[in-house]
């Protein structure tokens, strides 16, 4: 496909042993969930596959959750998986994480462009009776620079400052009834709501039944509903950062390659008191 942030799984089963491929597992979830990424990528990932933490590679020096780490920390991080700036990497998760649309909009945020998403990620791998294995994976340590020179995500002050303004558009991926106020945030200690004039769609009605994204006409009719302009700036928020990088993904297939993620999302805005919501 041509354009798109995208491969599908018939393209990685034959190019498995491509030089230059690197495929990473980003696999994540919610510690409320009970699962362990990590363990499940030891049992079962693709060929080839080394796992990267959205847990691990982060600034650690931030008390929000799985922030975008500097260009030294995350070069310094990526090397181990045999990573270099020439390097077409493809990225997926285990069913249900979302988390490597986060990994892609890291890397992107990193300026590296030859980065994707499988496109239905281990579910569809696993519905093409492609092969897995549980083997560890060990790449030799290459030489990564990271360039975060364009800025892809967005402050709390920059959120703060586009409430007066309106100049860019504010696209909340959580449930309806987070976004509402109606149903509790996963997080203790998060306020209900969310952040003024920004619009709801929620992540789950962007995917098919197999997990696929939607085709891109069903994908714009999708952002149109929800009251989307495409004709202004956009940015994404949501719990904690991760599916907000599934809405930049997605409107990256739809061309909109500019998009900004709010990095700390709900769980920092949601934390502060003194920072205005609507419900």
């Amino acid at each position: 496909m041509a354009n798109s942030p995208l491969k599908n799984t018939e393209w990685l089963a034959k190019n498995l042993s491509r030089d230059g491929l690197v495929i990473l597992d980003a696999s994540w979830h919610l510690p409320a969930s009970g699962r362990s990424a990590a363990e499940e990528y030891k049992a079962d990932h693709i060929p080839g596959a080394h796992f990267f933490d959205i847990d691990v590679i982060t600034d650690q020096r931030s008390e929000l959750p799985h922030m975008l780490p500097g260009p030294r920390d995350f070069a310094f991080a990526v090397r181990k998986f045999g990573v270099t700036n020439g390097s077409k990497i493809i990225i997926y998760e285990n069913e249900g994480s979302f988390a490597a649309a986060r990994a892609w909009w890291m890397f992107r945020s990193m300026g590296h462009k030859n980065v994707y998403v499988l496109n239905g990620g281990m579910r569809k791998w696993r519905a093409d009776k492609q092969l897995t294995d549980g083997k560890p994976q060990y790449a030799e340590e290459t030489v990564y620079y990271a360039d975060a020179t364009k800025s892809l995500s967005l402050s709390r002050d920059d959120i703060l400052a586009n409430i007066d303004t309106g100049e860019r558009q504010i696209i909340d991926a959580r449930s309806t009834g987070r976004f509402n106020g109606t149903e509790a945030e996963p997080r203790e200690g998060l306020r209900g709501g969310h952040i003024p004039g920004s619009i709801n769609l929620p992540v789950a009605e962007l995917y098919s039944g197999d997990g696929t994204l939607l085709e891109r006409n069903l994908l714009t009719e999708k952002f149109t509903d929800a009251g989307v302009d495409f004709s202004k700036p956009l940015g994404t928020t949501c719990g904690s950062g991760v599916t907000a990088s599934c809405l930049a993904l997605a409107l990256a297939q739809l061309g909109h390659w500019n998009t900004l993620v709010y990095d700390g999302s709900w769980t920092e805005w949601g934390a502060d008191e003194a920072l205005p919501l609507e419900t």
